[in-house]
């Protein structure tokens, strides 16, 4: 990582929570949190306090930083802002900027591995990530691994509704001809029977390494949640299964199943059949020890990493560690193996401190690719 001092340069964020973040002297100056920018009054916000940054820091910036996704009026207002200072606009992808904020934060020198678990992101082939295994080096990173993707039957309807995601893992397990019997009940014959098929024929059907749709999947198997009001709701209501169960049986097991492939895929397919079968007195249970392996998975998962690169510092980054049963357990686990955990603090995992990381990225990429001064040396004489 290089250590020369950062240029000034402000960060848009990402759409959900968003918030801006002028980055001086490796000191974070933050907007407001304006909400998700598919409210109007939050995209004006969001405008409004860009400038107030700018007006307020003064001195000329180095560059904007935003999103990946082209869409997002955050990265839109990012190049047109960058555009009239006439410096660059530079994208940071989601998941990079999300352990590249807990990197900054905390001050850490040299690699990390990230585990950066959300509802989605853009990834840079194109794909929704959102379960990715990381290393991160300043500018540098690599994605390592990730979650077994996940179809979206319907694409983005599927996140607002979790009984889809379950039917989309009983398509992924093999037991696709089980969809219309299973939800019909829920959610009518017609509409069963119709993500049934989109999964069959793969039609509208994008994937995604998601560690929010599994968490949706796992919702919906154990009838905790079919439809979602809020962003959110159906985890939510599986970690308070989780956590009613735990609190009295605070020594469970967790199930098993969870398996890395050749790829360094952490495939959750297996967890499934204890969800699908669970009896309606076997919920909570069945919802703790899906928490428990896939904690424990992801745990042992980084500690791999970190011993493969030579790393003793993991970043947790993400709105899924909000999760406390989750977040709790995956730092147990890591401090056992005697690895430094570190996470988000003033803004917390999810993307109000996104824009953080986004600026600490463009920094140093402003830094590794200026020029190089240069001193020539006189020769010693001759005696």
């Amino acid at each position: 990582m290089n250590t020369a001092p950062l240029p000034p340069v402000l960060a848009c964020g990402a759409w959900l929570k968003n918030a801006a973040c002028l980055l001086v002297d490796g000191t974070p100056i933050w907007s407001a949190v304006h909400g998700d920018l598919s409210d109007p009054a939050a995209c004006a916000a969001l405008e409004a306090s860009v400038e107030a940054l700018l007006a307020g820091h003064g001195a000329p910036i180095a560059a904007v930083a935003h999103d990946l996704h082209p869409d997002f009026f955050s990265t839109q207002l990012a190049v047109q802002l960058a555009s009239s200072l006439g410096v660059p606009a530079i994208g940071v992808q989601h998941h990079h900027a999300h352990i590249a904020a807990v990197v900054a934060e905390h001050g850490i020198n040299g690699p990390v591995i990230g585990l950066a678990l959300d509802g989605v992101g853009l990834g840079t082939d194109g794909q929704a990530w959102g379960g990715e295994l990381l290393w991160v080096d300043g500018v540098q990173w690599q994605r390592l691994g990730h979650l077994v993707p996940l179809a979206l039957p319907g694409g983005d309807r599927a996140a607002r509704e979790p009984w889809r995601m379950a039917a989309s893992a009983l398509h992924a397990m093999g037991r696709g001809e089980q969809i219309a019997s299973r939800f019909a009940p829920q959610v009518g014959e017609a509409v069963a029977a119709g993500v049934q098929q989109m999964l069959a024929k793969n039609l509208n059907c994008p994937a995604t390494s998601s560690t929010g749709r599994w968490f949706d999947a796992a919702a919906g198997a154990l009838g905790l949640s079919v439809r979602q009001a809020d962003e959110a709701q159906a985890a939510i209501a599986l970690e308070a299964a989780a956590a009613r169960w735990l609190e009295q049986n605070p020594h469970s097991e967790p199930l098993h199943g969870v398996r890395i492939d050749a790829q360094n895929r952490l495939d959750l397919r297996g967890l499934m059949p204890a969800l699908f079968d669970a009896s309606p007195d076997g919920v909570d249970a069945a919802a703790a020890g899906f928490h428990l392996a896939l904690a424990d998975a992801l745990a042992d998962w980084a500690v791999r990493a970190a011993m493969e690169r030579g790393s003793r510092d993991v970043c947790l980054g993400g709105g899924c560690f909000f999760n406390r049963v989750l977040r709790e357990r995956v730092t147990t686990r890591l401090q056992a193996a005697v690895l430094r955990v570190h996470r988000p603090l003033e803004k917390g995992c999810g993307d109000a401190g996104l824009a953080l990381g986004q600026a600490w990225v463009a920094a140093q990429q402003l830094v590794a690719t200026a020029p190089q001064e240069h001193t020539t040396k006189e020769p010693e004489p001759c005696v």
